[in-house]
């Protein structure tokens, strides 16, 4: 929960940046949005691929 609150806040500072002309603020928001993107990919589809393979455990 802790990961997606911090996205939620750069996704705020992102829009802010972005209103204000595109900063510096605004890569290192991008930047920092792009690796919690990442990360929650990477999460997805390992628990997916566990998921599935207990199923199959299981069936």
């Amino acid at each position: 929960m802790t990961l997606l609150k911090w996205a939620l806040i750069c996704f705020v500072i992102s829009l802010l940046a972005a209103g204000l002309g595109f900063t510096g603020i605004a890569s290192g928001a991008r930047s920092l949005a792009r690796i919690l993107f990442g990360l929650f990919l990477l999460l997805a589809i390992v628990i997916v691929v566990v998921a599935l393979a207990i199923g199959q455990a299981i069936f």
